[in-house]
């Protein structure tokens, strides 16, 4: 297992209750900074097939329920509720700190007995016809081995199989960068939604999030097309944040009082996905994988699900004896599947007339229950649901051309945001 992320940590704790037996090789140890806190409902589902979904209430993180969305002067917006939707098994969910998170993963990991081992940069992976030789540094640099029958890389965005075979490629219509860090004493929604995401547009195609994460910190972002992150001053990222901070009202408003508590970060062209899923005698899960813009936060959701995918296909092969690519055609079909369902929303986000009807409060109430089913996680909803996202897509293209609802305020005069794929 290359990676103990929650895809890493999901494959080899299904893998170890399955009595197979797993390795863990991680570059970090724990517990480690990570962003992606913001979970999905459909993640419950994952942790009820480890066994975590105890451990995960009992850590205490903020209970979410769904989202609010706010124009960039908080003149529209409406709440997102998943406890609206019928084909959402648990809708409440959580914020997280990763490092608390991820470590609660990996010891679960540890405890069914897989051995983890820190301080391993897995740097290639050698297959044969026998299995495949992981060549690591540790942390002092030595160079080091382990033989294994299969891997599932789950390195992250180092995407160590990924980069080795060529197979990354990046998502050229979503070439975004973040700028973000955790700040005290940003006010919270009030009673039962305080821990719900806040979601804020910007002027122009770009947008912050505010996530509680524990009783006092709050992960404050933006996001903008990289052609926007282009024209801003470079060299000093705290004054980055603060600037787009300021020319956001909404969100001016919510940090007149809050104090930065965690150096100000930048990620840059996040989304891609490699051409690939698997191949003989290897996986990819998570981030390894493919990596979306977060706006509809599905990073970590699709990791554990895609953890759990790779483990249940893996331990199959295993048992047949077969660890060729072709053995792995279900698991590939899934990855691509829910990839591209989730791709289309966020590709038609950083258009204005998605957000003019997303943000709608007057919304047909089954065609936003619908929206809301799949922002929730749930990817292969009914019938019925497919056919009303569907109408809520069409809807888009005609607001496009004939303004079905009034238009949100735009970056300028012309009324265009820069469009995805739009040149830099």
């Amino acid at each position: 297992m290359l990676g103990g992320g929650p895809a890493g940590s999901a494959a080899a704790l299904a893998l170890a209750r399955r009595r197979r037996k797993v390795v863990v090789c991680e570059r970090d140890r724990f517990p480690r900074f990570h962003i992606g806190e913001s979970l999905l409902a459909t993640t419950n589902d994952c942790f009820d097939a480890l066994g975590l979904a105890e451990r995960i209430r009992a850590a205490g993180f903020p209970e979410k329920r769904g989202a609010s969305l706010s124009n960039f002067d908080g003149t529209a917006g409406r709440p997102v509720d998943f406890t609206t939707s019928r084909e959402v098994r648990r809708p409440q969910t959580w914020q997280v700190s990763r490092a608390r998170f991820d470590a609660i993963l990996l010891d679960a990991a540890r405890e069914a007995g897989v051995e983890v081992r820190h301080g391993r940069r897995v740097e290639r992976c050698d297959f044969d016809g026998d299995g495949v030789t992981v060549r690591f540094a540790d942390g002092d640099g030595a160079a080091g081995e382990l033989r294994a029958r299969a891997v599932v890389d789950a390195s992250g965005r180092g995407g160590v199989l990924a980069r080795q075979l060529g197979l990354r490629r990046d998502e050229p219509r979503l070439a975004n960068v973040a700028v973000y860090a955790h700040y005290a004493g940003v006010p919270r929604l009030p009673g039962e939604r305080s821990g719900d995401i806040r979601l804020v547009a910007r002027r122009d195609a770009g947008w912050f999030w505010l996530i509680p994460i524990d009783e006092r910190l709050t992960s404050v972002g933006a996001v903008l097309p990289r052609a926007l992150y282009a024209g801003l001053p470079k060299g000093d990222p705290e004054a980055m944040l603060a600037a787009l901070v300021a020319e956001t009202p909404a969100v001016a408003e919510l940090m007149r009082e809050a104090r930065r508590e965690w150096p100000v970060r930048v990620e840059k062209d996040f989304s891609y996905r490699a051409t690939a899923f698997a191949g003989d005698r290897w996986l990819l899960a998570g981030d390894a994988g493919a990596f979306l813009d977060p706006v509809f936060s599905t990073g970590v959701s699709i990791a554990l699900e895609s953890g759990l995918e790779a483990a249940r296909e893996l331990d199959r092969a295993l048992a047949d004896g077969d660890l060729s690519a072709r053995r792995f055609r279900r698991f590939e079909r899934t990855q691509r599947r829910r990839f591209a369902v989730f791709r289309r929303f966020v590709l038609a986000f950083y258009t204005p007339w998605f957000r003019d009807l997303f943000f709608q409060p007057s919304a047909p109430p089954a065609i936003f229950r619908a929206v809301v089913t799949v922002l929730a996680g749930n990817w292969r909803p009914s019938l019925a649901t497919r056919l009303l996202v569907d109408c809520f897509f069409l809807a888009v293209a005609v607001q496009r051309r004939f303004d079905l609802v009034p238009r949100l305020a735009r970056r300028d005069a012309a009324g265009g945001f820069p469009l995805p794929g739009d040149a830099a």
